[in-house]
C-alpha cells in the first residue's frame, strides 16, 4: 500500500512538473508573439472580432485610461495588490459588499488562460499566473496584452476592434474622452455601450478623466519606454 501511495504521489508530482514546464514555455513564447486566441474568446457565445496593435503604436492615453479606471497601483504592485484586497475586505466588513480587487495583471491572466467565475480555485490560479506574468513578461507586455485581449462588447476584443466598432476609427486616433469611455465598459462590457452611457457611467467617465489628469501623462512612461 505504501509503495502504491508513493507511486501515485510521484506520478502526480511528475505530471504537475511537466504542466508547469509547458505553461512556462507557453508564457515565454507569448512574451514575444501575440496570442492567437484566449480562453475567453474560445468561450465566447458571440462571433469574435479582434485586431492586435503593438502598444508602441497606440496613444499613451489608452493604457492610462485603463490603469486609471481599473488598477492605479499597477506600476507598484507585483501582480497581486494586497493593499487593494485589504481595502475591499474592510469595505465588505463595513457592509458595502465585497468588491473586486483584481489587478490588471490578474485580469490579463484570467482573460488569457482561465474562465469566468469567482471560485477560490480560479482566484488562486489567477494569482499564481499573475505572479508568473510579472516575472516572465514585465509590466509593458502585460499592458500590451491586456489592451489587446480585454472584452469591450459582445465578441469585441481589444481596443482596436472596440474603437472601430464604436467610434469608426483606429484606436491610434482615440481622444482621452473616448479612451475613458472604453475603460468604463469594464467589467460588464456586454451590458454597456460607450455611445449610450447611463448617468452613473457618464459620471464614471468624468472621474476616470480626472484620475488620468491627476496621474499625469508621464505616469506610465517608465513602463512603456
Amino acid at each position: 500500500m505504501a509503495d502504491r501511495k508513493r507511486g501515485f504521489f510521484g506520478w502526480t508530482w511528475f505530471v504537475m512538473w511537466r504542466l508547469l514546464l509547458l505553461l512556462t514555455l507557453l508564457l515565454l513564447l507569448l512574451r514575444f508573439v501575440p496570442p492567437p486566441t484566449t480562453s475567453f474568446m474560445l468561450q465566447s457565445p458571440y462571433p469574435v472580432t479582434q485586431h492586435w496593435v503593438s502598444i508602441d503604436k497606440l496613444p499613451s492615453q489608452i493604457a492610462l485610461a485603463m490603469v486609471a479606471s481599473e488598477d492605479q497601483r499597477f506600476p507598484e504592485h507585483f501582480g497581486v495588490d494586497f493593499t487593494a484586497i485589504s481595502k475591499a475586505l474592510n469595505q465588505s466588513d463595513d457592509g458595502e459588499g465585497l468588491r473586486g480587487a483584481s489587478t490588471i495583471t490578474q485580469q490579463t491572466a484570467k482573460n488569457l488562460l482561465l474562465w469566468p467565475g469567482r471560485s477560490l480555485i480560479r482566484k488562486g490560479l489567477e494569482a499564481g499566473l499573475a505572479l508568473s506574468l510579472e516575472v516572465i513578461w514585465g509590466k509593458k507586455r502585460i499592458l500590451e496584452v491586456y489592451v489587446n485581449v480585454a472584452e469591450f462588447g459582445k465578441g469585441i476584443y481589444g481596443v482596436e476592434a472596440a474603437s472601430q466598432h464604436y467610434f469608426h476609427k483606429s484606436a491610434r486616433n482615440l481622444t482621452n474622452n473616448e479612451a475613458a469611455r472604453l475603460a468604463v465598459l469594464l467589467p460588464s462590457p456586454r451590458k454597456r455601450d460607450p455611445n449610450n452611457l447611463t448617468p452613473y457611467l457618464r459620471q464614471r467617465v468624468v472621474w476616470v478623466e480626472r484620475q488620468m489628469k491627476q496621474l499625469g501623462a508621464d505616469y506610465l512612461r517608465p513602463i512603456l519606454n
